[in-house]
């Protein structure tokens, strides 16, 4: 993967919660005017959005992007289906592991490039299980536990 400078970041921070990651993507996501502006002033939810393969397309679904104010009649819809740009390759490969039981595609964090561009960082994931959340709540306790000793 190339080091983008990511000028604005907006995370899904329920996905490390919920999913273990098994590989990381960079998608481009096609757009309207209005959608990129309310991008560059942080009005997206990606909570509740997934991605799906559909005839050999990737599309995120539930991507939440409110309406640009100023955008008056050319404005968009907040919530609708959109296209992701990847290479076949990425796509192919995509298909071919979601296959597997249980995986899943979903939006870890939505960031503009250098040049502006918006980009979506997706992670082929799996569902966690309630015992693996009570472990990693009990690892995140032992750390700051530590930290606090170290601090003394």
């Amino acid at each position: 993967m190339n080091k983008i400078q990511r000028q604005i970041e907006i995370k899904n921070r329920r996905a490390s919660f919920e999913y273990i990651f098994r590989e990381k993507f960079i998608a481009g996501i096609v757009l309207m005017g209005s959608e990129i502006k309310s991008i560059r002033l942080g009005k997206v939810a990606l909570s509740d959005s997934y991605c799906v393969i559909q005839n050999g397309e990737v599309w995120i679904r539930n991507l939440q992007i409110q309406e640009y104010e100023k955008a008056k009649h050319y404005g968009h819809e907040p919530i609708r289906d959109r296209k992701l740009l990847l290479t076949s390759h990425e796509i192919s490969k995509l298909e071919k592991k979601l296959k597997d039981q249980g995986l899943t595609l979903i939006p870890l964090c939505l960031f503009t490039s250098e040049k502006g561009w918006a980009k979506l960082e997706i992670a082929l994931a799996k569902g966690k299980k309630t015992v693996d959340k009570r472990e990693d709540i009990r690892s995140r306790d032992i750390a700051r536990e530590i930290g606090r000793k170290l601090k003394k």
